[in-house]
């Protein structure tokens, strides 16, 4: 039976998939051909190969990895066909008290013959982590869908600050996302509408405010369209900024310091596991052909 990757008791989040082919072809040619290694010795090679973070998650693959949407595709380098091409997947965890103990599970729960799974640990700034979370928000969101899109935000944000609230079931049927008048911290369901405590909407605003700054209608929010300047200043007359001591008074100052605050500073700890079971059955098949040519 094929083990299952179980990502269920991972908050939201805190795993983000990479996938990339690897072309077994270009491996074999490089060293057979070029290094001049027998076809046995490079199978052996190729089985213990340990691909790189870099290598795994490039925007931009590099030979011999490569990256393609197609039900067949084709070595871009080669132009080895499908059954000469290995998948890659890779999962990065965020570490962190809320998905720790999920990883250890999970990582004592995978296989141990023959390395299906690599397991590579690695660091990375909280602010940077931030900016690729919002960048992958942006792209899934409908910004010409109307307004629900800011409900959708609204709901990552929160399931990113607050991992262990069952946000779906919170806004299931919410049409309306308000700040409160009366809380000072958390949040409440009234209805078809959720509040939001002063410190959470302010919050909400921003994470609105930068996901779509850069779409065509600029930075829309569910306070309406802000410019930056708008937005500070708004920060700065409802205590927001003076709550979370920012004082300073150029815009993009601000900007900055309420970006480290939704985001942190030091850096997280990643674990990426690769799933390596296609590349240890296709390897075979790709030495088999060599051994016999």
């Amino acid at each position: 039976k094929t083990f299952e990757l179980d990502w269920s008791a991972f908050p939201p989040g805190a795993v983000n998939e990479y996938t990339t082919q690897i072309c077994l072809a270009c491996i074999f040619d490089v060293f057979t051909g070029q290094l001049g290694l027998a076809p046995r010795t490079a199978y052996s090679e190729i089985k213990r190969h340990a691909p790189t973070v870099e290598e795994l998650t490039a925007p931009t693959a590099a030979r011999p990895y490569f990256d393609s949407e197609e039900k067949n595709p084709r070595c871009p380098f080669c132009n080895s066909a499908k059954r000469w091409h290995a998948r890659l997947d890779t999962f990065r965890i965020e570490g962190g008290k809320e998905s720790d103990a999920a990883r250890r599970a999970l990582v004592k729960s995978l296989p141990k013959s023959e390395e299906q799974f690599q397991i590579i640990e690695n660091k990375a700034p909280r602010r940077a982590l931030f900016f690729e979370w919002l960048d992958t928000l942006a792209r899934t969101l409908d910004f010409d869908g109307g307004d629900k899109w800011m409900i959708e935000a609204t709901r990552s944000f929160l399931e990113r600050r607050e991992p262990k609230t069952d946000w779906a079931e919170t806004f299931e049927g919410v049409r309306q996302v308000r700040r409160s008048q009366r809380l000072e911290e958390g949040w409440e369901r009234d209805g078809n509408r959720l509040f939001l405590a002063a410190p959470l909407y302010n919050d909400a605003l921003l994470v609105q405010y930068l996901a779509s700054r850069s779409h065509k209608h600029g930075g829309r929010t569910l306070e309406g369209r802000l410019t930056l300047v708008e937005l500070v200043r708004r920060m700065r007359w409802n205590g927001h900024l003076n709550a979370q001591g920012i004082t300073e008074r150029d815009q993009y100052e601000v900007l900055e310091k309420l970006v480290e605050h939704l985001s942190g500073d030091g850096a997280v700890k990643l674990y990426y596991l690769v799933d390596r079971r296609d590349l240890l059955d296709k390897v075979k098949t790709v030495y088999a052909r060599y051994a016999g040519s």
